[in-house]
């Protein structure tokens, strides 16, 4: 009975913090300039292209030359920051606003340690994770196991966030895509540049909620094992902005008078569920299953306001091998106390990894 009340609390505090954020008037929802016309077009032609018949082109992917500066030192670690063109075609490149052109990384790695003999894990953004803090935080613990953590910022966020957008509240329905495919072009550079220029031993690549999905889809199409490890995460967007917390921050009015100027006029139950189909695009079930799912390790929440467990588990079915954690708690609080769950994770699945030959 008490795990019972328990779990409520932690779903209802989901829904206070997700009506405290997204049902006020203290920044604008998602998608209130609607589709993003032919953008979306362009984009779901693109989205496409990840999936598995084509999921060997396009590797190996562009090399990035980050341009680093030290941010600070110790005896034992050191953290860096670097900035790089988006490796992405051009084609992705005009279709992201100019303030996105650019990456940041930042970078936090033990020292006296050779990479060979060092294990990386590139962190990507959740929803609204604006700055490097947060993850390097999670990551800052795992140095005394020589894990080093690479946090990348996503475009659209940060510094790299567009003028006219407010917060983490994407302008178009488009803004979302792209935002995922850059996001997973620049991280499979990144993890390309860590094996191939820097010879780490190991890689891996996780993130939380959004990112999380982001994480699955590039341990997916990886071509050769890393360790995976999305953490409170669906298996795609449809769950996030049609199923959870997020339906209520969504512009539907705003989407349905798009869609009027468009086509003929719909219902909202009709907008629905062209988002639906617009965002099934994501699911990641239709991805391939990782070169190895045995160090893909998902960490889920039992009381999850946000994803549902039926998306987690559905994942995990269509990647025989992998493993589901369970951590007691809505998606807010596993966010702010399950960190050591999430470092486990991140442990586990990088020990299930051989180290490459160059490093034994």
């Amino acid at each position: 009975m008490v795990t019972v009340k328990l779990g409520m609390l932690h779903y209802v505090l989901d829904h206070i913090y997700g009506a405290f954020v997204h049902r006020t008037k203290l920044s604008p929802p998602f998608f209130s300039r609607g589709w993003g016309g032919n953008k979306l077009v362009l984009l779901e032609s693109m989205i496409k292209q990840l999936f598995p018949e084509a999921a060997a082109q396009n590797w190996p992917p562009r090399v990035v030359h980050p341009i680093w500066r030290t941010v600070w030192e110790t005896k034992n670690a050191c953290l860096r920051e670097g900035v790089f063109r988006t490796p992405c075609d051009e084609q992705l490149i005009d279709a992201l606003p100019p303030e996105s052109y650019n990456a940041r990384v930042a970078f936090l790695t033990p020292k006296a340690v050779p990479p060979h003999k060092m294990s990386c894990v590139v962190h990507l953004a959740g929803t609204g994770d604006h700055t490097f803090e947060r993850r390097l935080r999670l990551g800052g613990p795992l140095l005394k196991e020589n894990i080093a953590t690479m946090v990348l910022e996503s475009p659209y966020y940060g510094q790299r966030r567009p003028t006219m957008q407010h917060g983490a509240k994407l302008l178009c329905v488009s803004d979302l895509l792209l935002l995922g495919r850059v996001t997973i072009e620049e991280a499979r550079s990144l993890l390309y540049w860590l094996d191939a220029e820097e010879g780490f031993g190991k890689t891996g690549v996780c993130g939380l909620s959004m990112g999380g999905v982001h994480a699955a889809m590039v341990g997916s199409l990886h071509p050769t094992p890393v360790a995976t490890l999305p953490f409170l995460s669906p298996h795609s967007a449809v769950v996030a902005f049609c199923e959870g917390i997020l339906k209520h921050a969504t512009a539907w009015d705003a989407l349905r008078e798009d869609l009027a100027v468009q086509q003929a006029a719909m219902t909202l139950e009709e907008v629905r569920e062209r988002m639906r189909s617009v965002l099934s695009l994501t699911d990641v079930t239709r991805f391939p299953i990782p070169k190895n799912p045995e160090a893909t390790i998902f960490v889920a929440a039992t009381d999850d306001g946000y994803i549902p467990k039926h998306s987690v588990l559905e994942l995990q079915r269509a990647w025989p091998g992998s493993e589901v954690r369970w951590v007691t708690g809505g998606h807010v609080s596993s966010f702010l106390l399950h960190n050591d769950a999430f470092r486990k994770a991140i442990i586990d699945g990088l020990n299930r990894l051989p180290w490459k030959e160059s490093s034994l």
